[in-house]
């Protein structure tokens, strides 16, 4: 018994040290992920034409959409109403399922890219009209405004999964795994699928979200877009500390817990 507690022991403490030793290893992933987010925040914030932007990131999504629509089977097995539905969400596309097939042929003569190069072309002529409707100097604000808001949100909701993933990613040593290697592909996998749901909500604001102009108009207001975020109430703790006297009060979440536990509060009696 005493060696089997001596070799757990030796193993926890060689853990332990090995995710001490990289720290900065795993810090670096971040500030890579970190300099990409707030390279774009800059180019808001100085004001910068990200027209041409937004249109990639929406060539981007809509592209995703109709590959992973089209991934299976030929034309005629594609659902092509499910991916209408899904399209209708980001723009107003301006053609019918039965007009692609009939442009096409047939449902079997349909092609991927014959169907994808259509709707990014009528997604293009969408944004032109939605430029010419609101004037492009308000668009350009309207997307400044939008991205800026969708960045901050989808980083702040990015950083919380990246410290649950942190967390306990050393447990993965136990199954003969570097848990510095699957904290970077992990890490990855959850940036680009932050950078995709950048991508897809601010094609679909771009479109859909309703615009105001006050003023002489140089104040452009974007409903949904411009309100913050209303003021939550303080978290409220009612806990024993190490001497069993209980206390109540207010903290915040990533202070350490008031009984003693030393975990932050979030991941202690605030984790309800």
């Amino acid at each position: 018994v005493s060696n089997a507690i001596r070799s757990a022991q030796t193993q926890v403490e060689a853990q332990n040290f090995e995710i001490r030793k990289n720290v900065l290893k795993y810090d670096d992933v971040m500030n890579r992920q970190r300099e990409v987010i707030y390279s774009e925040r800059r180019l808001v914030l100085e004001g910068k034409d990200i027209g041409e932007q937004v249109n990639d990131f929406m060539a981007d999504t809509l592209s995703a959409y109709v590959r992973a629509a089209a991934a299976q089977g030929y034309g005629e097995d594609w659902d092509l109403a499910q991916l209408w539905t899904a399209l209708k969400l980001i723009y107003p596309i301006s053609f019918t399922p039965e007009q692609i097939i009939a442009e096409a042929g047939s449902s079997s003569a349909l092609d991927v890219d014959f169907l994808e190069a259509r709707i990014l072309d009528d997604a293009a002529a969408a944004y032109k009209k939605r430029e010419e409707d609101l004037g492009a100097d308000v668009l350009r604000e309207l997307e400044r405004k939008v991205l800026l808001s969708v960045l901050d949100r989808k980083w702040r909701e990015h950083l919380y999964e990246m410290d649950y993933l942190q967390e306990g990613i050393g447990l993965r040593a136990m199954a003969q795994r570097d848990p510095l290697v699957e904290y970077q592909r992990e890490g990855y996998e959850l940036f680009a699928a932050m950078m995709d749901a950048i991508k897809e909500e601010l094609a679909s604001l771009v479109f859909n979200v309703e615009v105001t102009i006050e003023g002489d108009g140089s104040q452009v207001k974007a409903r949904g877009v411009d309100e913050k975020p209303a003021q939550s109430a303080p978290l409220k703790y009612t806990a024993a500390d190490e001497n069993g006297v209980v206390s109540s009060g207010d903290v915040s979440r990533n202070s350490p817990c008031p009984c003693g536990s030393g975990k932050k509060f979030k991941r202690c009696h605030g984790a309800a």
